[in-house]
This record gives C-alpha cells, structure tokens and sequence, in this order.
C-alpha cells in the first residue's frame, strides 16, 4: 500500500513538471511596447537625418552662392585697384609727352589731358566713396565732354557698375552692352559683357542673359568673367538654362 502511495505521488510530480507555466500578461506587454517604443525611435531617426541631410544641401548652395559673390567683388576690387595704378601711369606718359615749351599747342593739350584726368577722377573717387548718384553724374558728364578721350571707355564701364550697384539695371545693361559696341577690343569687354549678363539676368530677361553670359564663356575662356559666367548660367531657372 505505501508503494503505491509514493507511485502515486511521484507520478503527480511527473505531471506537474510536465504542464508548460502560462507567459506573464505584463511581461507581454513590456514587449509590446519595446517594439513599438524602437519602430517610433527608427523612424524619428530616419527622419531627422532626412532634415539634416536637406539642411546641409541648403547651406551648400548657400555657400557656392557665396563664393560666387565674393569672387565678383574680388574680381572688382582687383579690377578697381589696376584701373587706378594704368591711369596713373597713362598720365604720366601723357603728360610726359607734352612738350616743355612755352607754346600754345603745348599748353592747350597739357591742359586737356589734365582737364580730362581731373573729371575722371573726380567720378572715379566718388564711385570708391560709395558716392553713387555723384558718380553716375560725373561719368556721365565727362563722357559729354570728353567723348573721344582714352578714358571714355572705362568711364563708360564704371557708369555701368554705378547703375548696377544701385539696382537701376536697365540703366547698367545700356552702359555695359555701349561697351561692347563702341569699344569691342576694350580691356574691359570681358567684364562688361559679364555684367550685361548679370544685369539682364536681374531684370529676368533670361534667353538674353543666358545669350551673354555664353559669349563671356566662348570668347574669354580662360578669364576670371568665364568662372563667373559659368557661375551664373548654372544658377539660371531650369526652363532657361
């Protein structure tokens, strides 16, 4: 009889070690929700490298904007500073040229040479001053009175970039394109072509400033004005370019 009790009990023993335990309800849930809690952290992940990597496309083209401003002002700083050192030097050489003599011819010419240098660089020191509406007035002036004069050409060019820094670009693409018209083997074609571009360009007149800005890239490649042509074209409306 005791043998079959503890038959018996070990069997019921058996039995339970068999029975799988049931999965705790809240244990479950905890899972769940990890799950759920690491999708919603995927996502949000996804997402803000998809801001970050838009942000970054955004602060590149800002930059290659940038640089493409601060070469132009470079090119005309550069542009302003050898401008002033060939007129000082073309005066001198002028000047130098004037015969010493007491005759009237001598006199009359060293006096328009010098009447000449004075109103350019009136217009051209108030053109450095920011002096705007001046210097649009004094180029304009001294291209009336001087208008076979050396300098006519580059006084031509300035009143172009006068009018241009003042918005007043249908004014600046009249000066520029004379530039090419009257003096097309002028040291400042490349630039003035260029800025008739920019100039057409602001005023969306896009066919024509595509027209231009091509032209710098054809005949002055190897120039600072093709970089910046090239520059701008790609920065031209899609349907434009």
């Amino acid at each position: 009889m005791r043998q079959l009790v503890v038959i018996l009990g070990l069997a019921g023993l058996a039995g339970c070690s068999l029975t799988q335990p049931q999965d705790d309800p809240v244990q479950i849930k905890l899972q769940e929700l990890d799950g759920r809690v690491a999708r919603i952290e995927r996502v949000v992940t996804n997402q803000s490298l998809l801001d970050l990597a838009q942000r970054i496309d955004a602060l590149e083209r800002d930059l290659r904007a940038l640089h493409g401003q601060i070469e132009e002002l470079q090119n005309n700083n550069d542009a302003l500073r050898k401008q002033q050192r060939d007129l000082y030097s073309d005066l001198e050489k002028r000047l130098s040229a004037v015969p010493a003599s007491g005759g009237g011819g001598g006199i009359s010419v060293g006096a328009q040479v010098a009447g000449e240098q004075a109103a350019y660089t009136q217009a051209f020191d108030a053109l450095k001053a920011a002096n705007y509406p001046t210097a649009i007035a004094g180029f304009g002036q001294f291209l009336s009175s001087y208008p076979t004069s050396e300098l006519a050409e580059n006084a031509q060019y300035w009143l172009g970039e006068a009018y241009y820094v003042t918005r007043d670009y249908e004014k600046a693409a009249q000066a520029f394109g004379i530039v090419g018209q009257r003096w097309p083997q002028s040291r400042k074609s490349a630039d003035a072509l260029l800025k008739l571009g920019f100039s057409q360009y602001e005023l969306k007149r896009y066919p024509q400033a595509r027209e231009s800005l091509q032209e710098v890239t054809r005949r002055f490649p190897d120039s600072d004005a093709a970089k910046l042509a090239a520059d701008r074209l790609q920065r031209l409306p899609a349907g434009a370019r």
